[in-house]
């Protein structure tokens, strides 16, 4: 598991890590996983990749040397991309030890569509998806007059607010959009600024795709300057 386990996002790289412990425990308790060769127990082992593309492409070519041989990542589609290309890479230049990197939470439609990798397979619904999953639901809020769009800069987030965009005027083209912003990743430790420019221009709902302390602290920020609109 390569995971920003330290910085900005580093409590949803544990949250990570709990998890797949206790995937681990429950197929190992079952007797490992079946092959050609007999059982296997399954192995989990943990690299920080602080959040950061070079880490986590340093950690990558650590974990393969310690003998790993699938790479579990999900926190971040920038550092994914990167991973995707590295692993192409890697299992060109040796095939005898080829990787498979198996993501379970980056989900720019980009990783599935033009970076496509037969090495990388996705188990998260992309962006895309999950904006299309919303908008049955705004379809059918009639209350709903208009949205702010805020969303972490960077590929993920850029992609919710440019799909947000698309949907929203095919979709909903009475809602009216009342303010758009990116704001850098894991980086703001104080969002009353944004929250009081949300509550300022009478969004009854803000879409947005952030993610740990930048959903944490917009939220907290929000209730603190008095916005009572959906998130």
């Amino acid at each position: 598991m390569i995971e920003g386990l330290s910085g900005g996002n580093a409590n949803g790289g544990e949250a990570v890590f709990r998890n797949l412990v206790w995937a681990v425990e429950r197929v190992n308790q079952r007797g490992g996983v079946r092959t050609a060769e007999g059982a296997r127990l399954l192995q989990l082992d943990r690299y920080d990749s602080k959040g950061q593309i070079e880490e986590a492409l340093s950690t990558m070519r650590s974990a393969i040397d310690d003998g790993a041989q699938f790479i579990f990542q999900g926190n971040s589609s920038a550092v994914a991309a990167a991973l995707i290309d590295a692993v192409n890479k890697h299992n060109e230049r040796e095939p005898r030890r080829r990787v498979l990197f198996l993501n379970y939470s980056a989900v720019d439609p980009i990783l599935t569509n033009e970076k496509c990798s037969f090495w990388h397979f996705r188990f998260d619904a992309h962006a895309d998806m999950r904006m299309a999953a919303l908008m049955t639901v705004l379809r059918q809020d009639a209350s709903l007059k208009s949205v702010y769009l805020l969303g972490q800069d960077y590929s993920f987030g850029q992609a919710v607010l440019r799909e947000a965009r698309k949907q929203l005027r095919a979709q909903r083209p009475d809602v009216q959009i009342v303010g758009e912003e990116l704001h850098p990743l894991l980086r703001v430790k104080d969002f009353a600024p944004y929250a009081t420019k949300i509550k300022a221009s009478g969004a009854g709902a803000v879409i947005t795709g952030n993610f740990s302390n930048d959903l944490t602290l917009l939220v907290k920020a929000a209730r603190e300057v008095g916005f009572d609109g959906k998130f």
